[in-house]
């Protein structure tokens, strides 16, 4: 029995560990996973993962996503979220690719508690587009983002000299690198059912 919906983005070059543990962590505890990426005109586009081993097929483009529909918005780890946040514009003007348009409603809804938005390993590039999205926000990253993270006002929690494995800052949950997925599905479950 499905309880709710979780929208995942995605794209060329996603992490395939976060892929493979997402359809099946979230279905087993009754949560049904959708794919969303930009689709530029297209009905549909197929990704590859960055191990190549596995492939997905998208038939859902960001500009037709209904966030109302979800509990929760995932962005997988891997070079997929940098492909997303991809449009050419100048200094000082906004990014207005398709992607990074949707992640600015759903963090509105984060914001008042109607939606959950979870990141991962190198994910929080999306945010990075546009740093109103990520400042003064408590997070965790992949160690090689973290110049990222920080000049677009994100606030790292550190232990042990190294960013922690999950951090949650209300409805923003945060995982550092796919070896954390099992303990970031757990806490992003835990929170959408309690929306």
């Amino acid at each position: 029995m499905v309880t709710c919906k979780v929208l995942v983005l995605i794209e060329e070059h996603y992490d395939e560990t976060e892929f493979n543990v997402f359809n099946s962590f979230f279905p087993a505890h009754g949560v049904e996973v959708n794919y969303a990426s930009y689709l530029w005109g297209n009905d549909a586009l197929e990704f590859e993962g960055n191990d190549k081993s596995s492939k997905v097929q998208v038939d859902l483009c960001v500009t037709n996503v209904n966030l109302e529909d979800y509990k929760g918005l995932i962005l997988i780890g891997g070079y997929a979220m940098d492909r997303l946040r991809y449009q050419p514009h100048l200094n000082g003007s906004h990014n207005t690719a398709p992607a990074v348009e949707l992640l600015r409603q759903a963090v509105k809804r984060m914001d008042a508690g109607q939606l959950a938005v979870g990141t991962i390993c190198h994910s929080l590039w999306l945010f990075c587009a546009d740093p109103d999205l990520l400042r003064g926000r408590h997070v965790t990253c992949a160690h090689n983002i973290v110049c990222d993270v920080e000049n677009a006002g994100g606030n790292l929690v550190v232990a042990n000299a190294e960013t922690v494995d999950i951090h949650a800052d209300g409805l923003l949950i945060t995982g550092r690198h796919p070896g954390s997925v099992d303990a970031f599905d757990d806490l992003f479950l835990k929170t959408i059912l309690a929306i």
